[in-house]
């Protein structure tokens, strides 16, 4: 019988630090309120699109949910920005972000570029619609990236549990 290989411990997510500074900052509370109203705003537009879509009709509804949608991902962008200034010390592209961030500016650039075609009629309401959906075929990519973060940051926040004796008891 071979021994089993040892695997290799996963690099935390933040340090005891970083974590005590994301813990601490109010703008974890900003992304905690704008990301599931982004994700409301995204589903709504969703569904209105593929209605244009579908049968022609509703694109002055599907054009404003898009805006919504394109001014939430904007804050969100702004607000984030921050978070991880103050979290990690820089801007943008922190190392335990990088590849969320490089996905963030896909989808901010899909969802400008619907709006250079929606302001300057450069893109036909067709054209602004399949735009929208690369913008949200993007975005669902990013947000999969962010929740696999979230559940990578609790895995971390249980292991350190696990490990860290309960005072008062005897180990």
């Amino acid at each position: 019988m071979q021994p089993k290989p040892t695997q290799t411990p996963r690099k935390r997510l933040y340090t005891p630090a970083e974590r005590a500074r994301r813990d601490a900052t109010r703008w974890t509370l900003v992304q905690g309120i704008l990301a599931p109203l982004q994700f409301l705003a995204f589903g709504v537009s969703l569904v209105l699109v593929l209605r244009f879509i579908g049968t022609g009709e509703g694109y002055g509804a599907a054009t404003v949910s898009i805006l919504i949608k394109t001014g939430f991902l904007y804050v969100i962008m702004v607000t984030g920005a921050i978070w991880e200034k103050v979290v990690f010390g820089q801007y943008l592209f922190a190392p335990a972000f990088f590849w969320e961030d490089v996905i963030s500016f896909a989808v901010i650039a899909l969802h400008t570029f619907y709006l250079y075609g929606l302001i300057t009629g450069a893109l036909d309401p067709a054209a602004q619609m399949t735009v929208a959906l690369a913008a949200y075929a993007a975005y669902v990519l990013n947000a999969g990236q962010f929740l696999w973060k979230l559940r990578m940051a609790r895995l971390d926040a249980e292991a350190e549990a696990r490990a860290t004796p309960i005072s008062g008891v005897a180990a």
